[in-house]
């Protein structure tokens, strides 16, 4: 490798170097406080490396991985989002009676798996990159430690073994078909005269399609996820909405993006029916929930069945529209977790709709953070979430996709009603100056000051990206120019 090649990498180097720094100061001396200060400044200096190079060259560092604009983005949407997991977790954890250091430690793990995924140009730099990242999210989603949690975790294992599986599979009747792993040459041969055998082909690449699919939690392998969301920690539950799905949704992206979806009928069907399957499932399920975890969770199906269109359309429209909506919902979704994460710092997390009820009259600017999110998350105009989903309505218009677009719209109806029934929620009554008990738990917001300073960003974002999207926008597709 050259200089160049270390520099171009540089921003996974430095959180693998953090991760090994923070092994030995906790085996030297426990100390949270310190533990978070390194864990935030190897993310920031992660974050200032990807800054420094965003406008250099593509860059393939061996046959795994390209630093391209593409990676760089997603790196950079990766990193900023777990240095806010890692802020607001603080808070929500100094007062439980658990390890607390080998938290951050596993955060880290779990974002530097991440950016090899959104890297990734090879399947084994994907099996490196999952791995890397599962491994770390089965110890998070068990971390609390209660029967839910280990139950979630459980699950998780299970369920991610199977996907693996399935993606291992997969690769090897691509390989087969193809006699290459690297996604670039797979297209290549899709297109030439040296496919070996089309059928096996598209074998493998459904099960492919099967193994992210788990990942993603796209219907019908999405029954793992409201239990997950609900177990799990609510940061870690954040980090799984975003980091982990956003990561995994880079990689499928990468690896359609040479594929002309639009002219082969089994892969266009299949993942249209994936999408409008999602679509209908998470929204139609969400609307019976009454655990604010759960509602996110079946939401996030939804959503992610939205930007299934965006791989559809593909080419720079469709790669541009994923990623503005993925840069959304990643700001729309921390916020809605942090204001959780921020109610849930007593015994148990705060999750039952009817504990938020006359929330605005006890933390009203904790309130109205969490009524803005779920606004964008619907969708409603001056929010993120509204630009977002009118960059994939644009994205679909432009290549005649008119009955996937009804369907979107059918189904941002169907979600508004829910996302508005937990802003209701928050204004509706106040029952007390004191937070809900139920059975016998105790809860109390676990405020912190930096926490608060990212709440506020995060807020400001939420409008910025609604109001004045354009330099973003300008962005993505100055980056994007890079190879895919």
């Amino acid at each position: 490798m050259t200089a160049g090649d270390i520099f171009a990498i540089l921003p996974m180097i430095i959180p693998a170097a953090a991760i090994f720094v923070l092994m030995l100061l906790i085996a030297i001396k426990r100390c949270h406080v310190l533990t978070l200060i390194v864990a935030v400044i190897s993310l920031a200096a992660s974050l200032a490396a990807l800054i420094s190079g965003y406008q250099q060259q593509a860059r393939q560092v061996t046959e795994l991985l390209i630093v391209d604009g593409y990676a760089r983005y997603y790196m950079a949407l990766i990193y900023a989002a777990t240095l806010i997991v890692c802020i607001q977790s603080y808070g929500y954890i100094k007062h439980k009676t658990i390890v607390r250091e080998e938290y951050y430690v596993l955060l880290l793990a779990a974002a530097l798996g991440s950016a090899v995924l959104v890297s990734g140009t090879h399947f084994t730099s994907l099996f490196v990159g999952i791995e890397l990242l599962s491994l770390s999210l089965y110890v998070l989603i068990t971390y609390a430690g209660t029967k839910i949690s280990v139950e979630a975790g459980i699950k998780y294992f299970v369920l991610t073994a199977v996907s693996i599986a399935f993606l291992l599979f997969g690769a090897s009747l691509v390989y087969g078909a193809c006699g290459t792993m690297k996604f670039l040459e797979i297209s290549e041969v899709m297109f030439g005269s040296n496919m070996l055998s089309p059928i096996l082909f598209l074998a493998g690449t459904a099960m492919v399609l099967i193994g992210i699919g788990f990942k993603l939690a796209l219907v019908p392998f999405n029954f793992w996820v409201p239990d997950v969301f609900q177990g799990a920690p609510a940061p870690v539950a954040g980090f799984l909405a975003t980091v982990s799905k956003g990561a995994v949704f880079a990689v499928l992206m990468r690896y359609f993006s040479g594929i002309d979806i639009l002219g082969h009928n089994s892969i266009f069907f299949t993942l249209t029916a994936i999408a409008v399957a999602s679509m209908f499932f998470g929204n139609m399920t969400a609307l019976l929930q009454n655990n604010i975890k759960r509602v996110l969770a079946y939401s996030s199906i939804a959503h992610f069945g939205y930007l299934l269109l965006t791989v559809i359309v593909g080419g720079s429209i469709g790669i541009a529209a994923s990623i503005f909506y993925l840069t959304a919902y990643f700001i729309t979704t921390l916020m809605a977790f942090s204001i959780i994460t921020f109610l849930s710092g007593g015994e148990a997390d705060l999750e039952v709709i009817d504990d938020y009820r006359g929330l605005a009259f006890r933390h009203p600017i904790p309130a109205a953070c969490l009524m803005v999110a779920m606004l964008s998350l619907a969708g409603i105009p001056l929010t993120a979430g509204f630009i977002a989903k009118f960059y994939i309505i644009a994205a679909g218009a432009k290549m005649k996709l008119w009955a996937l677009l009804v369907i979107l719209v059918i189904n941002s109806v169907i979600g508004l009603f829910y996302y508005l029934r937990v802003a209701v929620a928050l204004y509706s009554r106040a029952p007390g100056k004191k937070m809900p008990e139920r059975e016998g738990i105790l809860f109390e917001p676990s405020f912190s000051w930096l926490g608060g300073v990212v709440l506020a960003v995060l807020f400001l974002s939420l409008f910025l990206l609604g109001i004045w999207p354009g330099p973003i926008v300008q962005l993505i597709l100055t980056l994007t120019n890079f190879s895919i």
